[in-house]
């Protein structure tokens, strides 16, 4: 039973509904938005229109496509980032620029899909609770019938539906599990901008933001001016441009009000537990309130059927915002836990280095002054064993000097800040028994903290893998992307890792220490994959 009502009580399931929430919001926008601005775009495909059309249409694509990577990096915990939005030169360059960037044709696809696969699990969530709550509103119905029964007007008869509703909920939150590797599969098909390593300084980030909303907002004015002016010169009568201007107010309000949350968090975060996902989520669903209020004057007015899909958004808020509010109690122990850790991960390398140095540099350099006394008291009598003294006293210095440099390595490689962790990843697996495929791709170097993080997980899965794996090759993957640095190691050995051992929780613990994730899968019979996210800043 336990195993049944799990995935009830796990993060993952109500991230997943949350995500699934923002991203049908999201994808009802984008679809609202090809639908809208195509045929206009096409229509006006012999004018010099098109061009700032293609290039609007393009940036409002790519700040969905952005907001939808948000999601997934925030709350499906994939790291996925956007390509740039097409540039070109030239008048007619820049707009025919749009129509040859590959991102812009995988990003619409992505807003087109999106939806509907964002649609299953909250209809199927949104049945659920209607059932589980027909014991409470059955009364208010009358004689119609409730879903597939008729005349239900006794709270018995309510019961077998709840029980049904409870069944349906259950299934959900088994489903989230593989639904959301579906959506993983799409947005790092779709969304995930290739090769797009150069990390932009914050400065030039905003700028291009801010460029991009003024020329989407210039944009759907100029559409709705030209609507307008249509209007005006045909019929004059009933002003039918109102509705695709509606549309256009989510093609600006939507990426508009995104911007705003990450150019300007101290004004929009500050009553949301600080997070920029809860006040994406508001701010699109307060919009999406306004769009659905205004088409409700605007069709007579009557029943106000807008407050069904404002609950959904409020509950949907409510939700957030106690998930929020218990991972941060959950982080602030993860913190106290890892500062702990990391004391103690400095409290063992101090050891270390302590027993390092004395049995073995230290050793020797006292055999060392010990055979340059005896060669001294000899070098009058005897010269040639003062001399054999001598030469063992030196290969003692090499020894002494080569057991330093390793005792050197094992705290920071000189390589390291040298050359970057590229080279002394390199140097490191070049003494590797076990064949080794090195992939790095950072375009900017972390900081050093960071960096040396990374070395260590690279030198630690290496050597664990080694030891106990038996493996016949190892993969290492090292890739910058904005402000994560992503770390793996996988080899093809016996698995079965405990990722509670000592050597991998102290890596685990140098990583938190950083505010970093370190994760380990290593099922019995391999591969054993040692993954690890350290954020490094822009």
């Amino acid at each position: 039973m336990s195993r049944l009502l799990r995935p009830l009580v796990s993060p993952e399931t109500y991230r997943a509904l949350l995500f699934y929430g923002a991203a049908l919001g999201l994808g009802v926008a984008g679809f609202i938005l090809v639908l809208a601005a195509w045929p206009i775009t096409l229509a006006l495909a012999i004018t010099p229109l098109v061009v700032p059309l293609l290039i609007g249409l393009g940036l409002a694509i790519a700040a969905l496509a952005q907001a939808e990577a948000f999601l997934v990096r925030e709350l499906l915990g994939t790291a996925i980032w956007t390509a740039p939005a097409a540039r070109g030169t030239g008048f007619w360059g820049r707009g025919f620029s749009v129509l040859r960037h590959g991102a812009f044709w995988k990003q619409q696809a992505h807003l087109l899909i999106s939806w509907p696969v964002a649609l299953v699990p909250v209809a199927l969530l949104s049945l659920a609770l209607q059932l589980i709550s027909v014991p409470i509103w059955y009364r208010w119905v009358g004689n119609a019938d409730i879903f597939w029964r008729s005349n239900v007007d006794t709270f018995a008869e309510t019961l077998p539906l709840a029980a049904v509703g409870f069944a349906v909920l259950i299934g959900t939150a088994h489903l989230l599990g593989p639904w959301t590797s579906i959506s993983r599969w799409l947005a790092s098909g779709l969304l995930s901008g290739e090769g797009e390593t150069v990390v932009r300084s914050t400065a030039e980030r905003r700028a291009r933001l801010l460029r991009a909303l003024t020329i989407d907002a210039l944009v759907a004015a100029s559409i709705a001016l030209l609507l307008v002016v249509i209007w005006a010169l045909t019929t004059r009568g009933y002003f039918w441009p109102i509705w695709p201007i509606l549309s256009l107010s989510l093609v600006v309000g939507i990426p508009g009000w995104i911007v705003l949350v990450l150019e300007r968090p101290e004004f929009t975060t500050r009553f949301m537990l600080g997070s920029k996902a809860l006040a994406i989520q508001i701010g699109i669903s307060a919009v999406l309130f306004g769009f659905l209020v205004a088409v409700w004057a605007l069709a007579g007015g009557g029943y106000f059927w807008p407050i069904w899909p404002t609950l959904g958004f409020a509950l949907a808020a409510v939700v957030h915002a106690a998930v929020l509010y218990a991972r941060s109690q959950h982080r602030i122990q993860e913190l106290e836990t890892s500062r702990a850790g990391a004391v103690d991960v400095q409290e063992t390398e101090l050891r270390r280095i302590e027993r390092d140095l004395h049995d073995g540099a230290q050793a020797r350099l006292v055999a060392l002054g010990m055979s340059l006394g005896m060669a001294e008291q000899k070098l009058k009598t005897d010269p040639e064993a003062a001399e054999a003294l001598l030469a063992e006293a030196r290969r003692g210095a090499g020894e002494a000097l080569e057991e330093l440099r390793v005792l050197a390595r094992g705290i920071h490689p000189p390589i390291l800040t040298d050359r970057g962790l590229e080279a002394a990843v390199a140097a490191l697996t070049a003494r590797s028994p076990v064949a080794v495929k090195l992939s790095v791709d950072v375009a900017l170097r972390p900081e050093p903290a960071v960096e040396t993080a990374a070395y260590f997980v690279v030198a630690e899965a290496v050597a664990n893998a080694i030891k106990y794996a038996h493996p016949t090759r190892l993969d290492i993957r090292i890739r910058r992307l904005r402000d994560t640095l992503t770390v793996e190691v996988e080899d093809d050995g016996r698995g079965g890792a405990d990722p509670g051992g000592d050597g991998l929780r102290g890596l685990s613990q140098r990583v938190q220490a950083l505010d970093g994730r370190l994760n380990v899968t290593s099922p019995v019979g391999g591969p054993t994959t040692v993954r690890a996210l350290l954020p490094c800043g822009l």
